[in-house]
């Protein structure tokens, strides 16, 4: 019975658990059961909160029991009993938060992040903290301090990242659902790698209250599933306003429905030129076109559309996100939380505790982002990529002028071997070359698997909207999932 749970829907987690087909705590059971035989192959999870799992469970099962005697099912929480997992980048209260990295050491959050706390509040049970790219800084989660996490596909590749953990959970049926961040691909790119659904919202959409910060005009919030049904389902819990939150716009969230019926007669699907380049993988290239005739079939048109200054995206976002990464990351430094090595003075308990506590990867980015902020050097690097950044965003508005969502591929290729652009960090960055603009321009972005290259390895189309239309996106989505199977398919181990 173990696989039949794990490999449910949230909906039909959902509706078992409300008539009683089983109960929470046999459906948490057999998710730790499934973590417990894939784990040491997978390493998504850096912590288990298996004791506190059980205790909610325990409370679902009472209130479940209860609500079905007094057939007042309506008024249980949306969530109640489902098993969810949160990227350890992003706080839960009394868990332990590492962001994949050894500079924080043993520090245990008091506060939940708010995105978490809604689907808390909604009945979601927290499992574990997935592992993470160190501070998020990666494309493979290779660079946690932690080692890295596998794909439950190919265990002889990567996940993706830097929600590579959260992805390989889902995908591996640990979990039904993850919580990730996307600063430049980092929900989508996994999503892609992993053939599963996931969604990077709007900035400002969802609250990044709790989310530890990396490039903090780029970070947004996501969640990893294996539906655009599913992912719609948190994302509507998860999105709104929040007080603690200066970034978060107060934008109402309308309640997603789905129709059964696949049709999208008069929606506009933009192909942008400059993403179908030189060097793309032909089999995602192949799949790519297969996925968007799909679309056309189903009513779609499609239009031909340019996004003129996509080329500079990868330079202007490794300009723009180290500048705010090395600004973010100066307040780790043995002083106030987390990691403290030294043995004299002030300096050099910052520079041996900053030295010992970050990994390289970290450290590259940091001296990166000071470069590009120091004096002399800003008005060139971070002042002239502000400003490319505003003509990729200008792409956009001018391409939804003409169209309602572009179409593209999430990456260049499906998942590539470990260790395979480890010494090669040019290669491992232009791994997110196509999730960029999405971050730079501010406007939503979905990823779905659409089939497999000649290996059997997932691949993922992107669709990215106009601003706060992530509803149109799950929508085309679910769609396209009514009319295929690939988000049914999950790797046999």
């Amino acid at each position: 019975m173990t696989n039949e749970l794990t490999s449910l829907s949230i909906r039909q987690m959902q509706q078992g658990l409300r008539v009683g087909a089983f109960s929470c705590r046999e459906l948490i059971e057999a998710h730790f059961q499934r973590i417990q035989n894939l784990e040491p192959r997978i390493h998504a999870f850096i912590t288990l909160a298996e004791k506190s799992a059980f205790n909610q469970s325990e409370d679902a099962d009472k209130r479940l029991k209860t609500a079905r005697k007094q057939n007042s099912q309506s008024n249980l929480p949306t969530l109640l009993g489902i098993p969810i997992a949160v990227k350890d980048l992003i706080t839960v209260a009394g868990m332990h938060c590492t962001c994949g990295s050894k500079v924080l050491g043993d520090w245990v959050p008091p506060f939940t992040a708010t995105a978490v706390l809604r689907l808390v509040e909604a009945g979601a049970i927290v499992i574990g903290k997935t592992n993470t790219d160190e501070f998020a800084m990666g494309s493979s989660t290779e660079t946690s301090a932690f080692g890295p996490t596998f794909n439950p596909w190919d265990t002889s590749r990567v996940p993706g990242g830097s929600s590579g953990g959260s992805a390989a959970a889902v995908a591996a049926q640990m979990v039904a659902a993850a919580i990730g961040s996307d600063t430049g691909g980092s929900v989508r790119q996994p999503a892609a790698f992993c053939g599963l659904t996931g969604i990077k919202p709007t900035y400002g959409r969802v609250s990044r209250y709790g989310l530890v910060a990396y490039g903090s005009s780029l970070d947004s919030m996501g969640v990893l599933t294996r539906s655009a049904e599913d992912a719609a389902l948190l994302f509507e819990i998860m999105a709104g306003l929040d007080p603690f939150d200066a970034t978060s716009l107060d934008q109402p969230v309308p309640s997603i429905t789905f129709s059964n019926k696949p049709d999208l007669k008069g929606l506009r699907v933009g192909i942008p030129k400059e993403y179908f380049i030189n060097g793309i993988q032909p089999d995602v290239e192949t799949r790519i076109h297969a996925a968007v005739n799909t679309l056309q079939e189903m009513g779609a048109d499609i239009v031909k559309i340019s996004l003129p200054h996509t080329e500079y995206a990868l330079p202007v976002y490794y300009l723009i996100a180290p500048a705010e990464a090395s600004a973010n990351l100066a307040r780790y430094d043995g002083v106030r939380l987390g990691l403290r090595e030294s043995s004299g003075g002030l300096l050099e308990m910052y520079s041996t505790t900053r030295g010992e506590g970050f990994g390289p990867e970290v450290k590259r980015r940091i001296m990166l982002g000071t470069y590009a902020l120091s004096s002399g050097y800003y008005d060139a690097y971070y002042g002239q990529a502000q400003k490319v950044r505003t003509l990729i965003k200008r792409d956009f508005d001018e391409a939804f002028k003409v169209v309602d969502v572009i179409a593209c591929p999430v990456t260049p290729s499906t998942a590539f071997k470990i260790g395979e652009h480890t010494d090669d960090p040019l290669a491992m960055y232009l791994e997110d070359v196509f999730t960029l603009p999405a971050n730079l321009a501010g406007v939503p972005g979905i990823a779905f698997p659409v089939g497999y290259d000649s290996n059997h390895l997932p691949i993922g189309m992107q669709l990215m909207g106009q601003p706060f239309q992530e509803g149109m996106l799950f929508h085309i989505g679910h769609a396209y999932q009514q009319v295929t199977n690939y988000h049914l398919q999950f790797p046999i181990h």
